[in-house]
């Protein structure tokens, strides 16, 4: 799917050909035919589209013959996309700089840039490419920030769950959310080092101004990474000691059962001996079976006794 999308009117208009100054989102996936006829309709190098649309391209940038790649990668919700079972993975975008236009490339519908297309604010255009991919950048943080919050919560409502139940599903939870938090750790901090790198070199070729709103935007990323890494090792103590919890509880069941067995052993043990076919004291007096009774009872009340104080039942 291709969309041209060019600011007229003080909105994004959908258009059926590429001009000047336009801007082009392509989602995938597209097979080998597909992506040779649309790198040789836009005049792109093929491997600027296969590269963003791998799904496990890594963030970076780099020019070829006049244009310009950069590629970072957003946050989506896992919803089928991924065989790992996490709730939120990432995926890369792709944005290829040209003289005549600026184009994207995704391989899943992400919010990043349903957002601009839906919903741009009034000052988007992508006419400007440089603020263009900045806005990108701006917004891939933000989404970031609003996931880990989701996150957040989630997690402490499987926590929540967890101190009342100790079923393997709550668990489970747990660590779909901790392979969320490594999608994000992973991801943010190679974006963090793509943005040092292209304020470090300018690669945009921006103006002060907007260097200082890359400044920002390198803070608001780096600040979910913090997030992003905080909530992980919360998450990874909070497995460990439930993980303790629920190893300690097994204990201690196991040590009940094994004090009832020992104190049902003790009146079985005497009952045997009284049933074996073989002379024993007493088996004559009619008051035999109360005896027998009355020690096997007496026995097992002194082992209860005595593991109630020692705290062992």
């Amino acid at each position: 799917m291709v969309v041209y999308l060019k600011r007229e009117n003080g909105g994004l208009k959908r258009l059926n050909a590429p001009e000047p100054g336009c801007w082009i989102h392509v989602y995938g996936p597209f097979g080998n035919e597909a992506t040779q006829k649309l790198s040789e309709q836009l005049s792109i190098d093929i491997d600027f589209i296969t590269d963003s649309l791998d799904i496990d391209e890594r963030s970076r940038y780099e020019s070829d013959e006049g244009k310009d790649l950069i590629v970072f990668r957003t946050p989506i919700e896992n919803d089928g996309l991924s065989d790992s079972e996490a709730l939120y993975i990432t995926v890369p975008i792709g944005i290829i700089r040209s003289p005549e236009y600026v184009v994207t490339v995704s391989a899943f519908k992400n919010p990043v840039i349903e957002f601009f297309i839906n919903s741009p604010p009034k000052t988007f255009n992508p006419a400007n490419q440089e603020q263009f991919i900045l806005a990108l950048f701006e917004k891939n943080g933000l989404k970031y920030a609003e996931f880990l919050r989701q996150i957040n919560n989630k997690r402490y409502a499987f926590e929540k769950a967890l101190y009342n139940s100790s079923r393997n599903e709550d668990l489970f939870k747990l660590l779909n959310i901790q392979k969320s938090l490594v999608y994000f750790v992973t991801s943010l901090r190679a974006n963090d080092l793509l943005m040092l790198k292209i304020q470090r070199t300018n690669f945009l070729k921006i103006q002060e101004d907007d260097m200082d709103t890359l400044r920002d935007i390198i803070i608001d990323s780096q600040q979910a990474l913090e997030m992003s890494e905080m909530y992980s090792n919360i998450l990874n103590g909070t497995m460990d000691a439930f993980a303790s919890i629920i190893s300690n509880n097994l204990n201690e069941i196991m040590k009940r059962l094994t004090s009832v067995t020992i104190i049902i052993s003790i009146p079985m043990l005497i009952a045997s001996f009284y049933g074996m076919n073989v002379e024993l004291p007493g088996e004559h007096n009619p008051f035999a079976f109360v005896f027998v009774f009355s020690l096997c009872i007496l026995f097992s009340v002194l082992i209860a006794t005595y593991f109630f104080r020692k705290r062992w039942f």
